[in-house]
């Protein structure tokens, strides 16, 4: 063991004197002698890099990773190696990573931008500085020009709706006018409709209404996306739709939303690309606490007969005999006269006016949320309930009815058939506001939606050539991006350079 330690010291002096050769054949020795470990694993692949020799530094430094798998300075040398050898998508794996370390830097974020942009590979190249200026504002000066560049030469989108309700484009929209020329469009007629086609590369109507239908009947001048979210698998509308002329069906919801659409257009997946993506939670609007267990039921969304209140206060009733101090809020609007008069009618006459409660449509629900417990719902159907998502992200409990889909949504664990399943929900001393946090962090974050997003408008911006011409001016970039200058500036902002 001492001749072992012998070995590892006597390649660490000489790497250090820059006698790499030499260096690797005593890290070589330590191996022979007592196995590979992390600690010489890295330092053997970092004389490898420094003399060259990439791909065989990748394969110690991912060996040294097996073993250490969170260890900052092996991944700090992964991506140096990988940069070096000319694979910034592999690099670019591992930056969240270096994030999420303390390692991350500018410098390593532009080297592979740069790789990115020598490859031709302008998407990449632009999501890498967009998250470049995002963590380093000071280049902003340097990088927007950059960005904006790119961004002009790709595929002019337009999110299109006859409908006046965009709460789940906004963030989408967002998104994508930071990567793509992209525009939001109320369309109200024929002439409107033809314009916005003819004048984009991509076209995404949001809901599969009659706009939708009356867009895949023109001449095809440009992709078509269609996002269908739930309502319309049930009715006219699929069926109308020249699918042959959209491109991409994205749909939102569960399987039995899909298996209604199938129902209605059997072979809609012969005709037309079909995906499902889910409504993403943007997690930075919903703030998440820790809260004790509490007594404070909250309910999201319109009020209306798929949504049935009604199951609730039948809940509610068993609820307030076994406690009395439960109470239910629910945050919304009736979008049913006679629906309101009922709910109203029945709250008193079960003796539930002084626990129920009707708040309205809340345009904070962060606040509305603040003292509240526990998120139910007794609705028929969703395509996936974001109200009991966003509030599964502030930490409130989820109690769902068993709706067709909701185990797909929401697994098994906080679903009730009958009022005394949701009774034993909610007394259940089975209370971890976290995990209902990290459930949402893990299977509906909005980054991960977007991305997909991303995918789809990047694979048909490849596939089309738009604003020919801009050649020299992506070169500009580049040569930008890789002169002293830049660097220069950009190194005080840089963690360092590989290390032993």
């Amino acid at each position: 063991m001492e001749q072992a330690a012998s070995y590892y010291q006597k390649g660490q002096a000489l790497a250090e004197e820059g006698k790499y050769n030499e260096a690797l054949y005593y890290f070589g020795e330590h191996i022979r002698c007592c196995g590979a470990d992390a600690e010489v694993l890295n330092d053997m692949g970092t004389v490898l890099h420094c003399i060259g020799r990439s791909k065989e530094a990748i394969d110690c430094l991912l060996r040294a990773r097996e073993i250490l798998p969170d260890n900052a300075n092996i991944i700090w040398n992964l991506v140096e190696a990988y940069l070096a050898a000319g694979r910034a998508d592999k690099a670019s794996e591992y930056l969240n990573q270096m994030q999420r370390l303390g390692v991350l830097n500018a410098d390593v974020v532009n080297k592979a931008a740069k790789i990115f942009l020598d490859q031709d590979n302008k998407a990449d190249a632009l999501e890498l500085l967009i998250l470049s200026i995002r963590n380093w504002p000071v280049q902003e000066k340097i990088l927007e020009p950059m960005i904006d560049c790119l961004r002009a030469g790709r595929s002019r989108i337009s999110f299109a709706s006859g409908l006046c309700d965009t709460k789940f484009l906004t963030d989408i929209i967002d998104f994508t006018t930071a990567r793509f020329p992209a525009r939001f469009c109320t369309v109200n007629d024929i002439s409107q409709l033809r314009e916005v086609m003819s004048s984009s590369d991509i076209c995404w109507f949001e809901w599969c209404t009659d706009l939708a239908v009356e867009a895949s009947r023109q001449p095809k001048v440009c992709k078509n996306i269609i996002r269908l979210h739930r309502f319309e698998a049930y009715e006219k509308w699929p069926k109308q739709v020249k699918w042959e002329n959209i491109d991409y069906l994205i749909l939102v919801g569960n399987s039995f939303v899909k298996q209604t659409l199938l129902n209605q257009v059997p072979d809609i997946e012969q005709r037309t690309r079909v995906v499902t993506i889910a409504n993403g939670v943007n997690l930075d609007k919903f703030r998440f606490v820790n809260r004790p267990r509490g007594k404070n039921l909250a309910c999201v969304g319109y009020l209306n007969m798929r949504k049935n209140p009604m199951s609730l206060l039948q809940c509610m009733q068993k609820l307030h005999y076994i406690d009395p101090q439960y109470k239910l809020y629910f945050a919304g609007d009736f979008q049913d006269g006679c629906l309101e008069q009922y709910i109203r009618h029945i709250t008193k006459s079960m003796g539930l006016d002084e626990v129920v409660f009707f708040d309205g449509w809340q345009e904070n629900l962060n606040a509305w949320l603040a003292d509240k417990h526990y998120i139910v719902s007794g609705s028929i159907g969703e395509s996936q309930g974001m109200g009991l998502l966003e509030a599964m992200a502030c930490g409130l409990k989820p109690v769902i009815h068993n709706f067709a889909g909701a185990s797909e949504i929401f697994g098994d664990e906080f679903l009730f058939n009958i009022s005394e399943d949701f009774c034993r929900q909610v007394l259940s001393d089975n209370y971890e506001p976290s995990k209902y946090r990290s459930f949402v962090e893990q299977r509906y974050s909005l980054e991960s939606e977007l991305k997909k997003i991303n995918k789809i408008f990047s694979d048909i911006d490849s596939q089309t050539t738009v604003f020919n011409g801009m050649d020299s001016q992506f070169n500009q970039a580049s040569e930008e991006l890789s002169s002293g200058e830049f660097y220069d500036e950009m190194k005080k902002a840089a963690a360092g350079v590989i290390k032993l």
